[in-house]
This record gives C-alpha cells, structure tokens and sequence, in this order.
C-alpha cells in the first residue's frame, strides 16, 4: 500500500510541478495571452496599450499580431508606446513562436533581456534609442533564423561579440550611436545588406568581409582599413646606388639652355594671345554678370517696361530689338503683381536658402518688402533662345498645386528665376529638421503628409496631361504647401536645361546633404525624361513622407529605400516601416498600408507596370475622404 501511495504521490508531484513551469514555456494563446499581461503589469507604461484579458488577443489587442489560424503570437510591436524601465524577465522570452519583436523608441533601461536568445524563432528584432545598456550576450547559437538586428541609440558597451559570425540569416546589422569598443570582430556574412557601426569607440582594423560597406558604416571610430596600400619609402629608405642613364654636363647645360628658350617663347605667346583677347573682349562686351546677389558696382544702363517691350513688335527688326532690350531685364509673366528690374534685385537683401541639382536658390526681400524666391540655375547647355522657349512653356503653367515661375532673367551668363516665397519651407524641412537634422522641429503630423502628396500627385498630373511635360526634378525640398495647405511642386522642366553628367556628379557632392535617389533606374539622361520617370520619383517621395527616412546607409543602390521597405513588408515587418509619428496616430493603419502599397506600385523598376498620376490623385483623395 505504501508503494502504492509513493508512486501516487509521486505522479501528483509531476502533475503539479509541471503546471508550475507552464509559464515558463508557454505551447498556446493562452499562455502567450497571459505573458503579455505578465510583461504589461510588470513594466511602467504611461499611455494605456488597451489590452484587456476579456477581449480577444488577435483581433483587438494593439501591437499584437498573430498567426493566420489565431493560435499563437507571432509579431509585437510596440515603438513610441511610452515603455519605462526594465523589461521583466519569463515574460516576452515565453512567446515561443514570436518573429518580429519591435520596442524601439521608448524608454527601456537595463542590460540587454538574456531570455529573448529563448526566441528560436525570432527573425527581426528592433531595441533601437531606449536606454539599454552593458555588454552584449556571447552566444547567439538559437537564433538561426534572425535577420534583422538594430540596437541603434542605446548605451551598450564592450566589444561587439564574435558569436555574430553564426547568424548567417543576418541581412540588416545595424548597432551605431552605442559605446561599442574593441577590435570588431571578422563577421563574414554573405548574406549581410546593411551595416552601420557608426558613432561608437572602435578602434583597430576594418575587416576585409566588411569592407564592402564603405566609409559611413564606420563613422565615428578610430578604425582604418586592412586593406591599405603600403606607405611609400622615405628618402633615408630609398637605395643609395645610382641606376639609370647619366648625362654629361655639357649635355645636361645644353638641355637647360633649350628649355629656357621654349619657356620664354611660350610665355610671349601667351601673352600675345591674352592682349588680343583683351581687346576683343572689351569691343564686344555688351552683357555683365553679377557675382552675388548684391548691388551692382556700377549703375546699368535704364531697362524699358513690359509695355514699351510689347510695343516693339511693330518693327521690322523685332528679334534683334527684343535681344538688345532683354540683357540684364526682368521678364514677369501674365498674373504677376511683382514690379522691379535687376539693379532692384541685386540691391535686395538676400538669404541663400539650399543647393540643388540645378544651381542655388535665395530668399530676397525687395524694397517694398514683397519676399521672392531666386533660383541661380548652373551649367546651361542649351542656347539663350532655348533656355528662353523653356522659360516661356514653364512660365504659362497655371495649377495650384505648381509653383508658378513669376520672372527670369536671360543674359549671356547669368540665369536667374524668380518663383513665390513659401515661409513654411519645403516637404523636406518639416520632414527631417534643416539640413536632414532632427533637432529643433516638430514632427509632421499625418494629415499635413497625406496633403501634400494629395498636391503633388495632382500637380504632376496636370503638368502629364495638359503640357505633355516631365517635370524631371521631384524631391522633396523642391516641394512645398500652397495658400490651401496643400503640396505644391517647384522647379518644373530645370532637367532639360542643364548637363546630365554634372547633376550625377552633384549627387556624389560631398558637401551637399544626404538626399535619396528619386531618378527613375531608366533615366540616364536628364534631357530625356519621361513621365513614368516622374511616377517613380513621386514614388520615392511618398515613401519617404511614410518613412520620414532622408536617406540609407548605403548610397550606392539607387533603389535602396524600395529595395528596404519591400525587405520589411516581405519579413512581416510592415510596423517598422512608418515614421514614429503616423504609429502614434490613432485609426489610420489601413491607410497607410494603403498608401506604401501605392507608393511601391508607382517605383517599380519597369516603367510599363507604374501608375499613372492621374490615377495615384485620384487614390490619395479618395484616402483622404473615406
């Protein structure tokens, strides 16, 4: 009986201790149901998540998703939700079947959560800007199918561990803004896309596996190249023998003799060539070019009014009389209120505003106060009476959502456009803060993105339409929001006027800020744009607005922010796609699924399978109403 009553007791205590340790390992939504509220009433959160125990986990419960049949968890994002503190241990690491984890962006301390390496099924993992800290875990032998790992933007520390070297489903790796220090270590994964170490105390040599990602991977370090070419020999190294063919003196005098002559006889043709050209210059110079902004240093000869030009065209001689009338005049466009001439120009008071793929724009404010914006358009290739044609087919464009060229000035060197003044600055402003930094703006707000593009999108079409134009420049510090609070587009039919080759080497300026790739895969010449090519630019512009991205860290592939955000979708990652500030907003998750769907369907790389814009207006309005 008492051996009975010992195996009895002795499966009961198995019964019972085995239902202790269920949430530990949790097998069903229940138990992924309970882990969740385990971590929320464990951790201080100060905006409500609104998940109720009575409500279904699936269907209701924000930032939770689930697997197609309802049975388990497999997704939680939770950015910007106001998370504080540390997370409590045997809560998320008992979702077993958990992929996708998201908690950037909030206010998470303490080392990094050891039982997440219990996610054997984890794909992608974001901790990025909490306040994470300490060394990062050795051994990361469980996670064999993670291939997103970002802790950018906490405070972790120590060296970045080898045991990376085994995630060889590793496509994005991106541990910047941290106190990382140490050799880094060799990390030859294949199969790696992106890479950022920026910004953290690295020191030592790159390795050879990750030298592919260039400079902006590893920004902010004390780190060198492996592969370096050998300094070269200091003199003291060199060998003393002599080698080589020795002359004699006679000859050697003989030589320096000969070479002073042909220098002497070179310098008196240059400057016989240089008088000539001289005297040439000043015979013929009718035209001056002003180097600034700023008032002349001699006063221009009186320029006739738009009337007394208009009158002109009772004589003979019209071309050649509007020629001499126009050097140095300001031409305005029918529907403008704006009246000075150049001297009046140069005077204003001006604010150099951005550099672009066509030279550089300025705010200047006239006498009577009115606000204009200059255009200063660089490498014309096209002759004054094109650059004019072109002037006069973009200056009698009229649509609210175009910005309006209102004048221009055509000298032998000098381009100018005058285009109205928008205060509120452009797209790219508001989105990233000025120049691309985040400090000191605020975010912009869902309805003032889907307006924008709303604008943009109609502007093209019209522009498509009814001018059988490209517009060829979209990005969006060239967009702007008119008197309706609706986008506008600037710098309409710039891309005909100037070199090709000079704008790709403007996009690799050094200088200038970091931009996307807006230019369509096809469209290797500017002069040859297509509205297709257009479609894929309002493509990577709404993208952008969706993303709030300015640019990705490899510049290279021209279709990087496209090639991201298909990796995301296709990785069921789609939350980690949107800009902070669209999550925050309440009730817009299907129109902006909606709207990236749009946005990817317009950069398609084949231009046939691109939408057409007056199709895409027509979608935005109809978001924008339902």
């Amino acid at each position: 009986m008492s051996k009975r009553f010992s195996i009895f007791y002795s499966l009961l205590l198995l019964f019972f201790g085995s239902t202790a340790l269920l949430p530990l390992v949790t097998g069903d939504l229940a138990g992924d149901r309970q882990a969740l509220l385990d971590f929320l009433n464990n951790i201080t959160h100060t905006r409500s998540l609104a998940w109720n125990a009575s409500s279904p986990v699936c269907a209701t419960w924000p930032g939770v998703t689930c697997d197609k049949d309802g049975t388990r968890v497999t997704a939680l994002h939770l950015p910007g939700a106001s998370l504080l503190g540390v997370i409590p241990s045997g809560t998320i690491g008992r979702l077993s079947e958990l992929q996708i984890l998201s908690l950037r962006s909030n206010g998470l301390q303490g080392p990094f959560p050891i039982d997440f390496l219990q996610l054997k099924k984890l794909k992608a993992i974001s901790l990025s800007n909490n306040r994470f800290s300490g060394p990062l875990p050795s051994d990361y032998a469980t996670w064999t199918n993670l291939a997103v790992l970002d802790l950018f933007g906490n405070r972790f520390n120590g060296s970045i561990p080898a045991g990376f070297a085994n995630l060889t489903g590793l496509v994005s790796l991106n541990l910047a803004q941290n106190s990382f220090s140490g050799e880094i270590p060799d990390l030859n994964l294949s199969g790696l896309r992106r890479l950022n170490f920026s910004n953290n105390k690295l020191t030592g040599l790159i390795p050879k596996s990750l030298e592919r990602f260039g400079n902006s991977a590893f920004s902010g370090n004390n780190l060198i190249y492996e592969n370096v070419p050998p300094p070269m020999a200091s003199p003291e190294e060199k060998p003393k023998e002599k080698r080589g063919i020795y002359l004699s003196e006679p000859a050697v005098l003989g030589i320096a003799i000969g070479g002073c002559f042909v220098i002497f006889f070179l310098i008196a043709v240059l400057i016989i060539i240089c008088y000539v050209k001289r005297k040439r210059r000043q015979a013929t110079e009718t035209e001056t070019k002003p180097e600034k902004l700023k008032p002349a240093k001699a006063n221009p000869q009186k320029l006739p009014s738009v009337k007394e030009v208009s009158k002109l065209g009772k004589e003979k001689n019209i071309e050649d009389m509007e020629d001499k009338s126009e050097i140095n005049r300001v031409i305005f466009f029918e529907g403008s209120n704006l009246a000075f001439n150049l001297e009046d120009l140069l005077k204003a008071s001006a604010e150099f505003l951005g550099k672009g793929s066509f030279g550089m724009t300025y705010k200047a404010i006239l006498e009577d106060s009115k606000v204009v914006a200059v255009k200063r358009v660089k490498d014309v290739v096209v002759s004054r009476k094109d650059f004019k044609h072109q002037m006069e087919i973009v200056g009698n464009i009229r649509h609210e959502n175009v910005a309006p060229l209102r004048a221009y000035v055509c000298s032998k060197e000098e381009k100018l456009m005058v285009y109205d003044y928008y205060p509120t600055g452009s797209l790219y402003t508001l989105l990233h803060g000025k120049n691309g930094s985040d400090e000191g703006h605020d975010p912009l707000n869902w309805e003032t993105r889907l307006r924008f593009m709303i604008g943009v999108a109609k502007g093209l079409a019209h522009i498509h339409t009814q001018h059988k134009l490209a517009h060829g420049n979209i990005k969006s510090s060239n967009v702007f929001l008119n008197s309706q609070g609706y986008g506008c587009i600037s710098e309409t039919g710039l891309a005909v006027l100037t070199n090709p080759v000079t704008n790709q080497i403007m996009r690799r300026d050094p200088s200038a800020r970091p931009v996307l790739h807006y230019r369509a895969p096809e469209a290797t010449d500017t002069r040859r744009l297509t509205p297709e090519s257009d479609v894929y630019g309002f493509g990577i512009l709404l993208l952008e607005t969706l993303t709030g991205k300015s640019s990705m860290d490899n510049e290279k592939e021209a279709d990087s922010l496209v090639s991201w955000v298909n990796f995301v979708v296709k990785h069921e990652w789609t939350g980690e796609v949107f800009d902070l500030e669209l999550i925050k907003t309440p009730n817009v998750e299907a129109k902006l699924l909606q709207m990236l769907n749009l946005g990817l369907d317009c950069a398609e790389r084949a231009p046939a399978k691109r939408l057409e814009m007056v199709k895409v207006a027509e979608t935005l309005e109809k978001i924008e109403s339902d």
